[in-house]
């Protein structure tokens, strides 16, 4: 019945439940919106929080248990009761002021609410700009409604796969400090093009108030967070982006909210529940954050709206979706080994969670069907990477997060002589049939303080004196070796796309730690060392070469079209694996000791092959051991067709038939 048990036949026992999933999808979104469109329906931007009106301005909020509400600020002095709104149906209250120059551009503004006598503080709902006074720390909404449309340039982006570079604004500059938009947008998005990236991925975009949580603790959803400049830069930055050819990802946070009651959306009627689950059932466990209850239809059209909002406010050309296992389930998936069918289905799956994701992702092809939808999802969903209407979830890829842990485990608890190909490469073919995924080493998860960016695990200290371009260690080849090895094996074999985090792509040597009581508040370590990859006399430059080459090939030849690799050796004593796609041949001998001088590589196609890529360049950062000339796929005293190639210890290579290389290079 549906192409999700073609792809999994194990699954048809669950024939009932998927079908239950797409008809649970189908009336909700018939109850939300009866003409069909999800577009016409997720307009709460438009119609609540502060707008201009023909007599002047109108304010509107959804608070269904308030008693009353008022509007105060600087337009009035700060006086808490002179601008009381008026209850309408269904939960909504209005206010008309007279008069354009009632409100003006920045005003600030706050809204008081009375909930059984009590009367508390809040930033609006639907909020569009929000700052923090730098004096006594407090947050407050601004009223941010410009007369003229930004001039946005025309972007269609190319249909090609996905080499993303994740990115924080806050902490893309080098001084130690915040960042700003147009300094992410004149300064790093120069470098993300040219490095071969075609997307980028912007977290911590949504307004938090805790820095030290990534973004991860959203405040004021349809606010861009106020620390790095205003609504009109960042759009400046994402229009920036599009002009160099790039899309440009929101990390869209509606997996959980931050509990804050000032700054955020809890009780803003006096509820816990007019957006969250009441009792424990609204607290994540682990996080110390509110849990959206998907299941009211209030609910729902505000997270819709705010992704309609996203997609057209600001023009982004689509979101990674945060925290999708902690959504799916109401276990979090905390602690749950997902080793068997029957946990993607039953009392443990939140229903209402996962309909809400159908209909984010319906929603989102609606407004702009170019967009992209990733899924953050580590307990492997069947169907989170394919159509509604095929039993799935609608998002385009998953990530796929088991990658950088594989290589966590081996770097920390693995000797480099017993690393097991075999089940590295198992590892890497453990993805869902017809569904693509995002493959990376590292993310900023693992670049955060408590954890070590990759080439930090695999050298150490030992990088801040031995990382000179003619230095050579033991411990600093291996290091950077293994480092162009792991990324070289992730994005020729883990997925459908690449995604790297900035600045590791030419190895940054510090984690990421905001500024917090425990540093001091020191922003020695919520930077990036841009320097180190100009200075031509460190080895961070030749990581930097190897990585924008890697891309080029990857673009140039198109491998992630071809959708699992073609596994052609793989031994695990010699720890020798080589495979094929999109019509190259990759080979990587992962010893730390062990060179062979006539490996035999089986090959598809008995012509002459040419190098293309070799780890071991001195461009690289290698010792030039690897000769770019032809290599005959036929050898002497063998049936069928194999390469004898030179491989030193710790280098791969990429190869491509000679008659194919030719007309790519014409």
């Amino acid at each position: 019945m549906y192409a999700i048990l073609n792809y999994n036949p194990q699954l048809r026992p669950y024939t009932a439940e998927l079908t239950q999933r797409v008809t649970h999808f189908q009336a909700v979104k018939a109850a939300l919106a009866p003409g069909g469109s999800l577009s016409q329906m997720a307009n709460g931007h438009f119609y609540f929080g502060i707008h201009h009106h023909p007599e002047g301005w109108v304010y509107r909020e959804w608070a269904p248990a308030a008693q009353q509400l008022w509007l105060t600020g600087e337009f009035n002095h700060w006086n808490p009761t002179s601008h009381p709104l008026r209850r309408l149906e269904g939960g909504v209250w209005e206010l008309v002021l007279p008069g354009r120059e009632s409100l003006w551009q920045g005003c600030a503004v706050k809204t008081l609410v009375q909930y059984q006598g009590a009367v508390t503080e809040h930033i609006p709902l639907y909020a569009r700009y929000v700052t923090q006074d730098a004096e006594n720390y407090l947050w407050c909404a601004r009223v941010w409604e410009p007369e003229e449309p930004f001039p946005w340039h025309p972007f269609v982006p190319k249909e090609e796969p996905l080499l993303i570079y994740e990115a924080h604004v806050g902490m893309a500059q080098e001084k130690a400090g915040i960042g700003s938009y147009r300094a992410f947008a004149d300064n790093t998005l120069p470098w993300i093009a040219q490095g071969g990236y075609n997307t980028v991925e912007l977290m911590a975009i949504m307004e938090h108030p805790y820095y030290a949580s990534f973004g991860y603790q959203v405040s004021n959803f349809f606010a861009p967070s106020s620390r790095f400049g205003t609504p009109e830069e960042l759009k400046y930055l994402i229009d920036r982006a599009h002009q160099l050819g790039l899309r440009v990802l929101l990390d869209l946070v509606h997996s959980h909210a931050v509990g804050n009651q000032a700054e955020g959306i809890h009780k803003f009627d006096g509820t816990v529940w007019q957006f969250f689950h009441s009792g424990s059932r609204g607290d994540h466990p682990a996080w110390g954050t509110k849990l959206f209850d998907y299941g009211k239809h209030g609910v729902l059209h505000f997270l819709l709206s705010n992704v309609k909002y996203w997609l057209t406010e600001f023009h982004f050309d689509g979101f990674r979706f945060d925290g999708v296992t902690s959504t799916l389930y109401r276990d979090h998936g905390l602690g749950a080994p997902f080793d068997r069918d029957e946990r993607y289905f039953g009392d443990n799956v939140d229903e209402d969670a996962l309909t809400y994701l159908q209909l984010a992702n319906d929603l989102i092809r609606e407004v702009n069907p170019h967009a992209v939808t990733l899924a953050e999802d580590v307990s492997g969903m069947p169907g989170v990477g394919l159509p509604i209407d095929q039993g799935g979830l609608g998002f385009d890829a998953r990530m796929g997060m088991g990658i950088p842990d594989l290589w966590g485990h081996l770097v920390k608890d693995v000797r480099d002589e017993d690393w097991d190909l075999d089940a590295i490469w198992s590892s890497f073919c453990l993805r869902r049939p017809g569904e693509k995924t995002i493959a990376y080493v590292e993310c900023h998860d693992q670049s955060i303080v408590g954890d070590q960016a990759m080439l930090f695990r695999l050298a150490g200290e030992r990088m801040d004196t031995e990382m000179f371009k003619n230095c050579h260690t033991p411990e600093i080849d291996r290091a950077t070796a293994l480092h162009k090895l792991m990324r070289l094996l992730t994005c020729a074999a883990g997925g459908d796309g690449y995604l790297n985090f900035m600045g590791n792509e030419f190895g940054h040597p510090e984690w990421v730690d905001f500024p917090r009581a425990g540093n001091g508040d020191s922003f020695q370590y919520c930077r990036r060392q841009w320097s180190l990859v100009q200075n031509p006399d460190l080895k961070y430059q030749s990581l930097a070469r190897f990585d924008r080459a890697m891309l080029h090939l990857a673009r140039q030849w198109d491998w992630f079209r071809q959708w699992m690799p073609d596994l052609k050796l793989v031994s695990r004593d010699q720890q020798v694996l080589a495979f094929e796609r999109g019509n190259l041949i990759f080979v990587f001998n992962f010893s730390p000791t062990h060179s062979y001088p006539n490996a035999l590589i089986p090959v598809s196609r008995g012509e002459d092959h040419v190098l293309l890529l070799s780890t071991d360049d001195e461009t690289f950062g290698g010792q030039g051991r690897i000769a770019p000339i032809p290599y005959p796929a036929c050898v002497a005293g063998h049936r069928g067709n194999y390469l004898q190639l030179y491989l030193p210890a710790r280098t791969a290579v990429v190869l491509a038939p000679e008659t194919l290389a030719k007309s790519r290079s014409v």
